[in-house]
């Protein structure tokens, strides 16, 4: 496909999101399906257009002057891949399977159109309902915490140490133009393409054989926040596909014992194989399906050293990968996102020893979902927990990370354009 007919695709896929509400995954994967002639380096460039307009749809949309899928397509070319109007013009041509020219009004805005006007929901990409949240979190750094949100985020690996260390891992990918990660001691970075694509990791032999993860780099800094050793019980309490699962049996050097459970056990189904191809040992315990589970935890109640809690969350912080999430993000998802985090943090609590520790993680930016829970449980258990001050689990696990994070009230918050991670929220809890 050239590259007009994959502007003409995207923007049949973009009408499709816009009017039936859905996944731009899902919309893209039913494109491909009725377009089989594509092949997978055009499903991937339409993908990436699609991408970029989401994550700049508001004000494309703004230096447009509509909202349709062909005016935010257009705005997204100039202003998140920074092609000048005649580059444009070239693609709209109207020839075989290019988008219809463009018009006089279209040329004069993408010539005059500018953001110096725009209010901050426009120039941020950000649903305006959710900007006094991300203000309280963020202060005068919001809009350029927003902004780095709309960028395309990098590609990390986390080395599994059970396996490699990182110095003898980043010469054998020396292959992947591989680099440290600024942060995070066990992470590489890999490069990506002008269109945001990255190599695929997943079929490299050494991923097969267990050397490495895909994981953010905030994903794995939150990790080594737990604070998880050898000899101790450890318990995932939301562990999902396992990612955090084997970044844990790695710090415990699979010493000791670490359960693995989640509350949907869709979820779990991948942990197997990963924890196999990783070699690391955990014991996974699967929930069943159905109204009357049982409690798969009971026996561990006031015996766990350390419960990690990944809550479910809006996902505010992920806005870089996910960008449609935001668009369909509305406050009845919130609210139901708060009460499901009080139901794990209350499951935590019970779970922990007297002396043990509680990590509360969300990839969220938004304070009811982070100092707001925590806040939450203390006020619904009495005096039974205190908060570790957050300076403190930094200089105890990650020391270099102290100038490169946001504390809270009672955690710390991770941030694009603060930390170059998602936006991550850590918070520890001690049971007196």
């Amino acid at each position: 496909m050239t590259p007009a007919a994959r502007c003409s695709a995207a923007i049949e896929v973009l009408a499709d999101i816009a009017e039936r509400r859905r996944p731009a995954a899902d919309a893209l994967k039913d494109w491909g399906l009725a377009h089989r002639f594509a092949g997978s380096g055009d499903r991937a460039a339409i993908a990436s257009l699609v991408y970029d307009a989401l994550r700049r749809r508001a004000s494309a949309a703004w230096i447009m002057g509509e909202d349709s899928a062909r005016a935010v397509l257009i705005g997204s070319l100039r202003l998140q891949q920074g092609l000048a109007a005649p580059t444009i013009a070239a693609l709209f041509s109207g020839e075989r399977f290019a988008p219809a020219p463009l018009t006089e009004a279209e040329r004069e805005r993408l010539e005059r159109g500018n953001l110096a006007e725009a209010p901050p929901e426009v120039a941020g990409d950000a649903p305006d309902w959710v900007l006094p949240s991300l203000g309280a979190t963020l202060g005068d750094d919001l809009l350029p915490e927003l902004r780095a949100l709309g960028r395309r985020a990098p590609l990390d690996i986390r080395i599994n140490t059970l396996k490699r260390g990182r110095a003898d891992a980043l010469a054998g990918l020396g292959h992947l133009k591989a680099e440290t990660t600024p942060l995070a001691p066990h992470g590489l970075r890999i490069p990506i393409g002008a269109d945001g694509r990255g190599p695929a990791l997943h079929v490299e032999a050494e991923f097969l054989d267990g050397w490495y993860e895909i994981q953010d780099e905030g994903s794995q800094l939150a990790s080594l926040l737990a604070g998880a050793g050898a000899g101790e019980t450890v318990v995932d309490l939301c562990a999902g596909g396992g990612g955090k699962t084997l970044a844990l049996a790695a710090e415990m050097g699979n010493a000791g014992r670490l359960v693995a459970t989640d509350g949907d056990p869709r979820r779990l189904a991948p942990i197997h194989e990963r924890l196999r191809r990783a070699g690391a040992v955990a014991e996974v315990r699967t929930p069943r399906a159905g109204r009357a589970r049982a409690d798969v935890l009971e026996d561990l109640d006031g015996a766990v050293d350390r419960v990690v809690v990944d809550a479910p969350c809006t996902g505010t912080g992920t806005w870089r990968r996910n960008p449609d999430a935001k668009w369909r993000l509305r406050p009845g998802s919130l609210a139901t996102r708060l009460a499901e985090q009080a139901a794990v943090l209350d499951r935590a609590a019970r779970l922990v020893r007297a002396g043990g520790r509680i990590t509360y993680i969300t990839c969220s930016l938004l304070p009811e979902e982070n100092d707001g829970a925590v806040l939450g449980l203390l006020a619904r258990t009495g005096d039974a927990f205190a908060v570790v001050p957050a300076e403190d689990v930094v200089a105890a696990a990650l020391p270099g990370l102290a100038g490169s994070v946001r504390l809270t009230q009672h955690g710390l918050q991770m941030s694009p354009a603060l930390t170059g991670t998602d936006g991550f929220y850590v918070a520890t809890l001690t049971r007196r």
